[in-house]
């Protein structure tokens, strides 16, 4: 199993898909690590030499924020906008969407189950 940024690759994947398993890495940012590492995307984890591990392993430490420091640098941003005590701020306080999302009906990911108000039927 090949370890990249703290993370073990699933072997049996192409390479293309299995970069995706590391947080902070997408199917676009994927793309452009392989062609930077001169790697066929179709070629499975499992046929890659330590050579192109290390290869990819060096692209992601010096072009992309990944895993841990990503997590922590997003949570310090919402935590910035909380502080601050602008409107993202006060949804991620609340618990609502905080991109301009409907919250009449919808929103049930942010919200929680629904609760029920007493009283309300006649």
């Amino acid at each position: 199993m090949a370890r990249i940024a703290g993370v073990n690759i699933p072997t049996k994947k192409r390479v293309l898909i299995a970069l995706t398993y590391i947080y902070g890495i997408g199917s676009t940012s994927s793309k452009k690590i392989c062609e930077e590492a001169n790697l066929i995307s179709e070629r499975r984890v499992a046929d890659l030499s330590d050579e192109e591990v290390t290869r990819i392993r060096e692209i992601i430490d010096r072009d992309y924020i990944v895993e841990g420091d990503l997590r922590r640098q997003s949570s310090m941003d919402i935590k910035r906008y909380m502080d601050l005590g602008c409107l993202r701020g006060l949804r991620h306080r609340k618990g609502l969407p905080v991109r301009g999302q409907r919250t009449h009906t919808n929103a049930r990911t942010r919200k929680g189950k629904p609760k029920a108000i007493a009283g309300k039927k006649k």
